[in-house]
């Protein structure tokens, strides 16, 4: 099946995102999609919907108020970028405002592939 994946789909997925609408996001991604989540440089994988589900759940429960602001995309074939300004209060009551993007592989009109890439701040 040829990749259907548009700017409006990135849109809406965006917008799921700052929703926080678990069931939609996971909805947007193949059966078997892969994500990462947490702290560490290259994330832990999450493979398939039930990890996806719980690993994004996760997220919104530690940082309620989480956001992707100011989504931007492109496609280029079958892979594509969304930037955003991510903000939100971590458990201890301190506030995260940081750039960065998801770097997508489509398959079959949905995320097969979502690599995010956050800017870290204080490396000084």
């Amino acid at each position: 099946m040829r990749n259907s994946v548009t700017l409006e789909f990135l849109d809406k997925f965006a917008d799921a995102w700052n929703r926080h609408d678990i069931e939609t996001i996971v909805s947007m991604m193949t059966v078997d999609g892969v994500t990462s989540a947490g702290p560490h440089a290259l994330g832990r994988g999450l493979h398939g919907r039930a990890e996806l589900r719980a690993g994004i759940a996760d997220v919104f429960q530690a940082m309620p108020d989480a956001r992707w602001n100011g989504a931007k995309h492109f496609i280029a074939g079958d892979r594509g970028v969304t930037q955003w300004v991510f903000t939100a209060t971590r458990p201890d009551g301190s506030t995260v405002e940081s750039p960065g993007c998801d770097v997508f592989t489509f398959r079959d009109g949905l995320i097969a592939v979502k690599d995010s890439f956050r800017k870290q701040a204080n490396y000084y």
